[in-house]
C-alpha cells in the first residue's frame, strides 16, 4: 500500500483541520543532515506467542510491520515505541520485545502506555523508560519523552512537575527544534469513546507549545488510527497500531478494516518535517481484516 508523503513547514499557520491518512514509501532522502525516525505503537504483545487480540496474533503482526519497515525505511537513526507494548503486562512479553530491540541495532526509546508496567519496561527493555520525562538529544533535535500514564486508569495526565520542568527546558533551548513523544493524545481525535481517555490536562501542554515555537511535533499513539493536525508551529501526529485499528470518527468502540502500520519521520536541522504512514499490504498480512462488533478488551484494567 503506497501512499504519498506530506511535508510540514514551521510558520504562523493556525490551521486546525485534520489531514487524511497520507503515507509514503521508498528510500529515505539522502541528505545526511536529516534525522530519520520510525514510530511503532500499541503493539499489545502477550507472554504467549500465539495469543490473539481481535482475531490477530499481535506478535505476528508486529513482526510483519517491522519487516515492512526494514524493506521500505531502513536504517533509521532511532525508533520510538510509544506505549501499550505488552497487553498482559507480563515479563515474558517485555523480554520478547528486548530480543527484538537488541537485534535492531539502533537507538530505541520506549514509553509506557496504559497497558504497560513501567517498572518491567525499564527493567527488561530500556532503563529510564519509567521516568516521568527525559530528554534524548539526537543530532540537531531534542526528543522529549513524557510519561502520560495514570496508575489504574486508561486515561492520561501529565504531572505538574513534568510540565514545569519541560517549560524550563524549552525556554533554555530555543535554538533546537524539539519533538515530544507521549502515549495518550493531548487533543481530541474525533472519536467520542477514545477521547474520554486523552490527556486530562492536554490543554496545558498545548499552551506550552504555543509559547515555544521550536516545539515542532507532538507524536503519540493510543488511538489506533492516523491523525495529523497543525496547530500553530506544532504538528500533532498519531499513528496506527501494529495490530488492530479503531474506526475514526466513531462515537462508540468500533474496529476499522485498515491494515496495521507504522509512521516514518524525516526531521531536518531547520525544524522542517516530512512524515507518512506505511501499512501492510494485503499480500503481507494475509486474510483481510474485517470490522467486527466486539466487546472492547482494551478498556478496564
Amino acid at each position: 500500500m503506497h501512499e504519498r508523503h506530506t511535508t510540514a513547514r514551521s510558520g504562523p499557520s493556525r490551521a486546525n483541520a485534520s489531514r487524511p491518512d497520507h503515507a509514503g514509501s521508498g528510500p529515505w532522502r539522502t541528505d545526511p543532515s536529516t534525522l530519520r525516525l520510525l514510530q511503532f505503537t500499541d503493539l499489545h504483545l502477550y507472554a504467549e506467542p500465539d495469543r490473539l487480540l481481535f482475531d490477530q496474533c499481535t506478535r505476528r503482526t508486529f513482526a510483519q510491520v517491522l519487516a515492512r519497515a526494514q524493506t521500505q525505511h531502513w536504517p533509521p537513526d532511532a525508533i520510538l515505541f510509544t506505549g501499550d507494548l505488552v497487553h498482559d503486562e507480563r515479563v515474558e512479553g517485555y523480554r520478547y520485545l528486548r530480543q527484538i530491540v537488541d537485534a535492531i541495532e539502533c537507538p530505541c526509546f520506549c514509553l509506557p502506555g496504559n497497558h504497560d508496567r513501567a517498572d518491567l519496561l525499564a527493567a527488561e527493555v530500556e532503563p529510564g523508560a519509567d521516568r516521568d520525562w527525559r530528554v534524548e538529544p539526537l543530532g540537531p533535535w531534542d526528543l522529549l519523552l513524557l510519561d502520560s500514564t495514570i496508575a489504574g486508569s486508561d486515561g492520561g495526565r501529565l504531572r505538574p512537575e513534568t510540565l514545569e520542568q519541560l517549560e524550563r527546558y524549552l525556554a533554555a533551548a530555543k535554538q533546537r527544534p524539539a519533538l515530544i513523544s507521549v502515549h495518550h493524545q493531548p487533543v481530541p481525535v474525533g472519536s467520542r469513546w477514545i477521547d474520554t481517555m486523552q490527556i486530562e490536562n492536554g490543554a496545558d501542554l498545548m499552551a506550552l507549545a504555543e509559547r515555544h515555537p521550536q516545539l515542532r511535533v507532538i507524536l503519540y499513539g493510543h488511538v489506533h488510527q492516523a491523525f495529523d493536525r497543525q496547530l500553530g508551529s506544532t504538528r500533532l501526529l498519531a499513528t496506527p497500531s501494529t495490530c488492530a485499528q479503531f474506526k475514526p470518527a466513531s462515537d462508540d468502540f468500533a474496529l476499522d478494516s485498515l491494515r496495521p502500520g507504522y509512521r516514518w519521520l524525516e526531521l531536518a536541522p531547520d525544524g522542517h518535517l516530512r512524515t507518512g504512514i506505511e501499512r501492510l499490504t494485503t499480500e503481507t498480512l494475509g486474510a483481510p481484516v474485517r470490522p467486527q462488533r466486539v466487546e472492547n478488551p482494551l478498556s478496564g484494567r
